[in-house]
């Protein structure tokens, strides 16, 4: 059976895409990343690729000033040259076009660090503990043309503790995102995730994330 070939976008550390990577080396995951691509050359993303032996490409946004068209339509070449089946959004810090969404519809996956809805945008962890919530996570969706928008696949929670501050909680939420994000991946590419409007159908069992992320005291 063939591996679904992902094609991951960067433009910084890769932190999320390192996962993907240590996801991928395992045998019997069903994903293999065809390529990673950023938007800056000097993302560390892209060193984390080159030692994994996965090839890489950069298309840089400031190569195309005041363009946005032509910019995302040479990441879309770039992208099925490679034949990439699903992009995955990994702390790539440029908001994409209806056109380039459309163009991927229903491939096409971000990890976001809050539970949404709640929280879209920038500085999710400063504002979970100002609004007082006692719960916080992370969450992979399709994406839709709005800002952190589209169907949810699977979520992670993680507790707000007690003297947490935004460091701290960034920090849980990020191994939860490390788990999420193949975890998500592994669901789309065993044709487990379904797509029916604004809501995301799972066939067949899942893990537990929520014991993955925090396990029994």
């Amino acid at each position: 059976m063939s591996k679904l070939k992902l094609g991951v976008l960067i433009s910084g550390r890769g932190s999320n895409l390192q996962a993907l990577i240590d996801a991928c080396a395992v045998p019997g995951f069903p994903a293999e990343i065809a390529l990673v691509l950023s938007n800056k050359a000097d993302a560390f993303g892209l060193e984390r690729a080159s030692k994994a032996g996965i090839a890489t490409a950069v298309v840089d946004h400031r190569d195309h000033p005041g363009d946005k068209p032509a910019f995302e339509a040479a990441m879309d070449s770039t992208l099925r040259q490679a034949g990439v089946e699903l992009v995955c959004l990994a702390g790539f810090m440029r908001l994409l076009s209806p056109w380039f969404v459309g163009r991927w519809q229903d491939s096409l996956i971000n990890i976001h660090p809050s539970l949404l809805p709640s929280f879209k945008g920038l500085h999710t962890h400063e504002r979970a503990l100002a609004t007082g919530v006692r719960f916080h996570g992370c969450t992979v969706h399709y994406v839709r043309p709005e800002m952190d928008d589209g169907p949810i696949i699977a979520q992670a929670a993680v507790p707000v503790l007690p003297g947490d501050d935004a460091d701290r909680l960034a920090g849980r939420v990020l191994e939860a995102e490390h788990l999420l994000y193949p975890h998500a991946v592994r669901l789309i590419a065993e044709g487990r995730a379904r797509v029916d409007g604004d809501v995301v159908w799972i066939d067949g069992p899942a893990p537990d994330l929520a014991t993955m992320v925090n396990p029994p005291l």
